[in-house]
């Protein structure tokens, strides 16, 4: 059975028992809610986020089906571009049964809506939202999986700032097509003969 615990007290148990190097910031407001000690000595930023229930659907403007729709802060998300390019979120799909991680990059990248919620606390204000497809982050069905998805990513984010060429990700909800003229040799030597000089 699902794990019903609050999903950061599940992280913080499960990286304790595996004896990783982390701190707990999940009291505070201006950083993530847990930061990663890696091994070179740099630290990952890991935003926890859970969806306990299903949505009402028919409150947020998507054509994402509900099974695999999420919604996440804006302020999250501009929080883990202070941290990036070592940083994402997290997911616990108490709903769905699965965890799922979400690179910063996979946030920048990935198509997604975002509306304003009104709320009314001391003054009527307005609140951020992305409305999300859970199926494009990486998909987990235990914390060890998940946190096998974000060493995958660390191990791979050189080749995802500086070498892949192509349009990065293989996202729900989007269609990447050709566009533009095909660059040849002469283009680039052009190129720099007049933005060299």
């Amino acid at each position: 059975m699902f794990n019903e615990l609050p999903f950061e007290t599940e992280l913080r148990e499960f990286l304790a028992q595996r004896n990783a190097r982390f701190i707990d910031q999940t009291r505070g407001f201006y950083d993530a809610d847990f930061a990663l000690m890696l091994s070179d000595g740099a630290r990952f930023a890991l935003e926890v986020k859970e969806k306990r229930q299903p949505y009402t659907v028919q409150a947020w403007p998507t054509a994402t089906p509900e099974p695999h729709m999420f919604i996440l802060d804006d302020l999250t998300v501009r929080k883990c571009l202070g941290f990036a390019p070592r940083a994402g979120v997290a997911v616990k799909d108490v709903v769905g049964q699965r965890f799922v991680f979400f690179s910063v990059i996979d946030l920048a990248l990935m198509p997604r809506v975002r509306v304003n919620r009104r709320i009314e606390r001391n003054k009527p204000d307005l609140k951020g939202k992305w409305i999300i497809d859970l199926r494009n982050g990486k998909s987990a069905a235990t914390l060890d999986d998940l946190l096998g998805h974000l060493q995958n990513y660390l191990g791979n984010l050189h080749s995802i700032l500086y070498e892949i060429h192509p349009c990065y990700g293989d996202f729900w909800g989007e269609s990447v097509g050709e566009g533009g003229i095909t660059r040849r040799p002469d283009h680039w030597t052009q190129d720099v003969r007049n933005s060299r000089r």
